[in-house]
């Protein structure tokens, strides 16, 4: 069988990275562009590993109605041609502000790395595992992620760049994550990678004239992608309640919303004259996004954080801020460098830990978690 001539193409993580260079070459490569993939900060997408034996031991059988509905519908592939440029294609990198245009690369860079971050979890879990119900999900979710992936690094390679995937899995730092933990970061970065993509979407659709750039005519069935991944995540959560039930596990829970939430809202602060040239309040894109999030999140989670605290927002921007002291101390280097920036974590932990212990607005989580992406 031919491999895919197109990296949006691909299904599995080798092929993307096949793909890719197979269209670029060495020549057309961008170190500047791998090296911030290959940075590894609070704010910038990880590779992960896990107990790949204790996933493979996931017995699906309370779910087995919604798994594999869900499983047809992944197999079913309806976003198959959908990465595929066409007239409506009409990218042009020339014209753009040159700050707009560094603000959308950071964008699409850090895009593609978390898109290819989740193809290479995937793969690695669909080589090592035996159980068939486990590794049939992840060799789909693979595929999804590997064409996400090439399809934001074909954009990137228009402007004269582009991400080295293979680069990029032989040689970034992989963080080593229990399984649990596993379930709470993925299943929060796929829904609210949904939310995001959506709520960019929908803007765009009321306000065409501040598309700048093609690629978000895309966005939503993209994001149905990353709905889906989502869904699979709470499947596997539902199939032991004491991942949502227990005291520990939903204080680990409420970290991890806090830190997913908190991340964000520091990484789209920092990306300004990318939300104004879509016309769009960056803090009323955090809060929309946290929103539909936390509705989503209703479905396995027994809480949601309460973003209409007082200490909320302005601890958020204290976060923000801190970033800022932060990344300037460790530009500016030396002693007095070196204390602005210990300085700033600590200003940035205070700030997480006042928005860690607001209150939770709890819920009741439903029988049967299977949702649609209705946003």
């Amino acid at each position: 069988m031919n491999k895919p001539t197109h990296s949006a193409f691909a299904n599995t993580a080798e092929e993307a990275i096949a793909a890719q260079d197979a269209l670029d070459g060495p020549e057309m490569t961008s170190e500047m562009a791998t090296e911030v993939a290959m940075q590894n900060t609070l704010l910038t997408p990880r590779f992960y590993t896990t107990d790949f034996d204790e996933m493979d031991a996931i017995d699906v059988s309370p779910v087995r109605e919604e798994w594999d509905a869900l499983i047809g519908r992944m197999k079913s592939d309806p976003n198959k041609g959908h990465f595929k440029k066409n007239d409506e294609w009409d990218a042009n990198w020339e014209g753009m502000d040159p700050a707009l245009k560094a603000e959308f690369i950071d964008f699409l860079i850090s895009s593609c790395t978390a898109e290819f971050s989740g193809c290479v979890l995937y793969k690695e879990m669909k080589r090592r595992g035996s159980n068939t119900d486990i590794t049939t999900l992840f060799q789909l979710m693979a595929r999804d992620e590997a064409r996400h992936a090439g399809f934001i690094n074909d954009t990137l390679r228009e402007a004269g760049i582009r991400v080295n995937l293979g680069f990029l899995t032989q040689q970034k730092k992989y963080t080593y994550f229990r399984p649990k933990f596993i379930y709470y970061a993925t299943y929060l970065s796929e829904k609210i990678g949904y939310a995001r993509y959506i709520t960019i979407f929908r803007h765009l659709e009321q306000h065409p004239d501040k598309r700048f750039h093609p690629i978000f005519q895309w966005f939503r069935e993209w994001c149905n992608d990353e709905f889906s991944h989502g869904e699979a995540f709470a499947l596997l959560m539902k199939t032991d309640p004491t991942l949502t039930t227990s005291r520990v596990n939903k204080m680990w829970i409420k970290f991890f919303l806090t830190a997913v939430y908190s991340t964000m809202w520091v990484r789209d602060h920092q990306r300004p004259l990318f939300h104004e040239a879509l016309g769009v309040d960056v803090t009323w894109y955090g809060q929309e996004v946290y929103r539909k999030t936390s509705e989503i999140s209703k479905q396995v989670f027994p809480f949601t954080l309460d973003i209409d605290h007082p200490r909320w927002r302005p601890n958020l921007d204290r976060m923000e801020r801190a970033s800022i002291q932060v990344a300037n101390g460790k530009e500016k280097g030396g002693i007095v460098g070196t204390v602005s920036r210990i300085v700033g974590m600590a200003k940035a932990a205070t700030a997480f830990i006042a928005i860690f212990t607001i209150p939770v607005i709890h819920n009741d989580v439903p029988e049967s978690s299977v949702m649609e992406p209705a946003y």
